[in-house]
């Protein structure tokens, strides 16, 4: 598989002088096309601080994060964000959908954001809300909605756009254990169809250990 994310010597630092705090200390890191890992480690080690550099949400103290042989953080903020938009999906512990829309729209949203006219971005939100099994569901807002509904939801949205990354921070973290092995099993589902690079931050051994990679992150350090 060809390499898609690159990741060299990074290093993020919170504060200044006294308290300073270094949290990542130097990660060599390369994902592939369509890869399935999982980023885990204790509370407090940095997995999201990770991801959030991964998906351009945090810049870097120093390195670099090269995405199809480009530094990414060349990239000035408008060029980050649309790049954002476009190439990667991201999925939270909180679902972050807007209660006083139902799931079609919150699932159009990116697709509106980036100028695509109204029709294709039905057209995308319904296909896509199809494949994760919420076909029924379009016109249902959030409060109408199970928690393992509102998060499918949220996986749509971030995946409407068809990004080539998707990335997700504790995705079953605020589900009991059956919703969350439901959703966490959709991912690796997408994965195989649409071909994403899948990147999940989990405290779930368990869920993890189902995954191909598993990237411990130690003292600052990656561990494989």
């Amino acid at each position: 598989m060809k390499d898609l994310i690159q990741v060299q010597q990074l290093f993020k630092s919170f504060g200044n002088g006294a308290k300073r705090v270094d949290v990542l200390k130097g990660i060599d890191l390369t994902f592939a096309q369509g890869e399935r890992a999982a980023i885990v480690g204790a509370s407090g080690v940095g997995k999201t601080t990770l991801l959030h550099i991964l998906g351009t949400l945090d810049r870097p103290t120093a390195g670099k994060v090269l995405y199809g042989g480009g530094d990414i953080f060349t990239l000035n903020e408008r060029e980050l964000a649309l790049f954002r938009n476009r190439e990667i999906g991201f999925v939270f512990q909180f679902h972050h959908l807007l209660p006083e829309f139902n799931a079609l729209e919150n699932t159009m949203m990116p697709c509106l954001i980036q100028g695509i006219p109204k029709k294709e971005a039905v057209f995308r939100a319904e296909n896509i809300l199809s494949l994760v099994g919420l076909k029924e569901r379009l016109s249902h807002r959030p409060g109408e909605l199970s928690g393992g509904e509102q998060q499918r939801v949220a996986v749509a949205r971030a995946l409407v756009l068809e990004p080539k990354v998707l990335l997700a921070d504790e995705p079953t973290g605020n589900l009991d254990t059956k919703t969350g092995e439901s959703v966490f099993n959709l991912l690796q589902e997408l994965n195989q169809i649409k071909g994403v690079t899948l990147v999940i931050v989990t405290h779930n051994l368990k869920l993890a250990n189902q995954l191909p990679r598993q990237i411990h992150l130690v003292d600052g350090k990656a561990l494989e």
